[in-house]
Order: C-alpha cells, then sequence, then structure tokens
C-alpha cells in the first residue's frame, strides 16, 4: 500500500507525465524530472538526492510509463549505477558523480551482457588487469542502453583475486571518450528514445580510482545493482500495462456496436478486468521488492525482485495484447500508439534476466530443486 507521501510523488510524477504525454521529447522530460528531484529521489541527501530508495524511483518510473512517456534510463543511471555508487563507491566517487546523477545534469550507463556469455554472468571475458596503479580493461558488451548520452559506463569486468587466483567481478567507470572505448550502435525493430551499442574496450587503461568499491567484494556489489535493475524493469513493464489498459478502457466504454458500448461484453470486459488485476498483483511484489531492498534485506529482496519482474512482464505482455486485440485493427494504427508497445512489451519478458532463468532461480534458489546446468 502507498504511503501519503507515496501517493503524493505518484500524483505529482503522473501530472508531470500528463503534460508531457506520448510521443515527448525524452530530452525535456529527463530535464524537467530531474529539476524537480524525480530522478535522484533514491540518492542520498547529503549528495543532491531525495534521500528515499527505489521503492520511490519505481513509483517515478511507472507513473511516467503510465503517462504513455516512460524513460528507460531510469533502470540504468540512478537505479543501478547511483545505487552502486552510493553504498560502495568512495567519497570522490560520490561527489563526482552522484549530484549529477540527482538532478539529470549527468547520466550513466551500464555495461554487464556479453556476445558470449548471456545470461550466465560466470562467463563473462571482459578482465582488468593491473599496470602499475593503473587498469587495462578488455572486453566486449552488448546491449548496452544509452552509451551515447551517457557520460559514463559502469563496465562490469572481472580481476584475478590475489588470494585464489580466481577471476571474480568488478566494476569500473569508464568515462565515454576514454581512449580504447569505442562503441557501435546494434540496428534494432524496437522504435525506442534510447539506442541500444556494442562496446569494444581495447586496453582501455583508467586510474586506480575508476574501481567502483572494494576489489575483492565481488558478486556483492554486482547484485546492489542487478536487483534495483529488477524492480525498475517491473516498474516500466507496469507502467506501460496500465498505459495500454487505460487506452482500451477508454475506447470499450466509447465504442459503441449495435446500440451498446463493447465494453458492456463480457467478452470485451472480462480481459481487461483480468490484465488489470494481473497488473495489480505484479505491483504488489514490486513494493515488497522494493521495501526489503530499502529496508538492506539483499537475500529476500533478490528473491522478491526475480518474482516481480517476472510478474510485471507477463502482465504487460497481456495488457497490450488485450488492449491491441480490443480496438481491433484501430490497435495497429499510429493514431492510437498501441502497436508499438507489441514489441515493446516484449522488452520486459527478455530484458534484464529472461523469464526461463527468473523460473531457473526460483526452482533452485527457493523451491531447492536440483540445478540441470
Amino acid at each position: 500500500m502507498d504511503t501519503e507521501d507515496h501517493k503524493a510523488l505518484r500524483e505529482a510524477v503522473s501530472a508531470l507525465g500528463k503534460r508531457h504525454g506520448p510521443g515527448s521529447d525524452p530530452t525535456q522530460l529527463w530535464s524537467d524530472a530531474g529539476k524537480l528531484g524525480y530522478l535522484g529521489v533514491n540518492l542520498p541527501e547529503e549528495h543532491g538526492g531525495g534521500g528515499g530508495g527505489i521503492s520511490e524511483l519505481s513509483i517515478v518510473l511507472e507513473e511516467l510509463g503510465a503517462a504513455g512517456c516512460p524513460l528507460l534510463m531510469l533502470v540504468v543511471s540512478p537505479a543501478i549505477c547511483g545505487t552502486v555508487i552510493a553504498r560502495f563507491g568512495t567519497e570522490q566517487q560520490k561527489q563526482q558523480w552522484l549530484p549529477g546523477l540527482a538532478d539529470g545534469t549527468r547520466r550513466m550507463a551500464f555495461g554487464i551482457t556479453e556476445p558470449d556469455a548471456g545470461s550466465n554472468s560466470h562467463r563473462i571475458t571482459t578482465t582488468a588487469r593491473k599496470d602499475g596503479t593503473d587498469w587495462l580493461l578488455t572486453g566486449r558488451k552488448v546491449f548496452v542502453s544509452g552509451v551515447d548520452i551517457a557520460d559514463a559506463t559502469l563496465i562490469v569486468g572481472r580481476t584475478e583475486d590475489a588470494r585464489t587466483g580466481r577471476l571474480k567481478p568488478s566494476l569500473f567507470i569508464v568515462p565515454r571518450d576514454t581512449p580504447g572505448f569505442t562503441r557501435r550502435p546494434i540496428d534494432m525493430e524496437l522504435n525506442a528514445a534510447e539506442k541500444q551499442f556494442e562496446l569494444v574496450l581495447d586496453d582501455v587503461r583508467l586510474p586506480a580510482d575508476a574501481l567502483v568499491g572494494d576489489e575483492d567484494a565481488g558478486l556483492l556489489q554486482l547484485f546492489a545493482g542487478l536487483n534495483p535493475e529488477r524492480i525498475m524493469t517491473a516498474a516500466f513493464a507496469i507502467g506501460m500495462g496500465r498505459h495500454a489498459l487505460a487506452k482500451a478502457i477508454g475506447y470499450a466504454r466509447d465504442r459503441t456496436v449495435w446500440n451498446t458500448p463493447i465494453g458492456a461484453h463480457q467478452a470485451i470486459a472480462h480481459p481487461l478486468a483480468q490484465a488489470h488485476i494481473e497488473l495489480e498483483l505484479a505491483r504488489l511484489m514490486m513494493q515488497k521488492a522494493a521495501a526489503l531492498y530499502d529496508a538492506g534485506d539483499d537475500m529476500g529482496a533478490g528473491e522478491a525482485a526475480n518474482m516481480a519482474k517476472y510478474a510485471a512482464g507477463e502482465a504487460c505482455v497481456k495488457a497490450v495484447d488485450q488492449a491491441v486485440h480490443t480496438l481491433g485493427g484501430n490497435g495497429l494504427t499510429r493514431e492510437y500508439g498501441l502497436a508499438r508497445l507489441i514489441t515493446a512489451a516484449r522488452v520486459a519478458r527478455i530484458a534484464p534476466v529472461s523469464r526461463e532463468m527468473i523460473l531457473n532461480y526460483v526452482s533452485h534458489q527457493i523451491l531447492g530443486l536440483p540445478k540441470s546446468y
């Protein structure tokens, strides 16, 4: 349930979203949301943020999505990168990055996925090796959102553990114009404001202070960013589903055939009601995940965040599909703006982790069933 503060935040962000609406300039919306304090609502007050958590930031993204103008970089810049730096960064890193991430004047992308690793983070081949006090990064990343508009990218590499010799994940801030750091846009069928990129790191030299957090913390720091990513993806999906559903409900009320609004027929009304129920259930799990994360329960948040992302992705796809079906041919026209959501809704099923990998996680980690791989 929303607190009074959450209700007020939801109403304020909804009003901003409705002023901009579908097809608006995302750069201007980002700037306006930053000036109003919405982009950094989860970041520490002493570094220019709102002092809240992922609970508040997920409300921002959900309501912008419900207004038809979601900002995908909210998932990446303040939720993943901002959270990781706030929790594990040095004081210098916090001062350098957090105020800009909070007010929207700076953005940061996040690079983890690799061409040959997929969902298996243990197969990441981007490596960082010491060269004096510097680091040298070499590797490739794919499906990195918004690199062209980001001031830097938080790269997941692997470093050698001095105690065991094994490679472990580490996080590095790579400024956009660093020599050896190149990007190539990926040609996507998905029509989104944020572009996708392949990155190549060819002996990218970074100073010692580019490393975020403890060199030996490994997975702890990585999952501090991945759990908010899943929660925010759920918010993205729920907002999109609500937007589609609202269009379908309005159409079903107004569209009259044989002197009766089509929404009076149970064949139209019941699927829309089911879609609403499933979106609301997904939101409850998202709120649970966010509350656990904000309370510092990383293990509990991991379970809930994965389930929230799964539930929201499924609910979003069903809501969009039913909305398009409700409008019939009009559901595929540019005028109503639903057809573009058919592809976009699938993103929540695929990224940042597929629904099948979430089912693997639940079956192994929660139900205690044996692994198949």
